[in-house]
């Protein structure tokens, strides 16, 4: 039960609704990138993926200093029918931008 409310939850913010999203259109993406891409700054990013990991939609992999976050995979039918459900949505993603790859990532 309490994961099945941590993931409603984790759907009831429209930044984070964005991260799924973003994710799920770019595959696995570096923290750094993720910040950059959406504009956030870093606590801010942080606190929102933690709550998705939590809530199982996440998996992390740390690489050296960087962290890449992907959607789990498998997911249960419940996040899986949810992310099919955010596909819907008339959501502007924007441009994947590449910091960690042109040397130029901040954090």
């Amino acid at each position: 039960m309490e994961i099945f409310l941590k993931s409603v939850a984790a759907l009831n913010d429209e930044t984070r609704v964005l991260i799924l999203r973003f994710l799920e259109e770019n595959g696995e993406t570096c923290v750094c990138d993720l910040q950059s891409s959406l504009e956030m700054i870093q606590s801010r990013l942080s606190r929102h993926l933690k709550i998705l990991k939590d809530a199982g939609f996440l998996r992390v992999e740390r690489r050296g200093t960087w962290a890449y976050y992907a959607l789990r995979s498998p997911l249960d039918r419940f996040r899986t029918e949810a992310l099919q459900e955010i596909k819907y949505l008339n959501i502007e993603l924007p441009k994947l931008k590449k910091p960690s790859q042109t040397g130029e990532c901040q954090i």
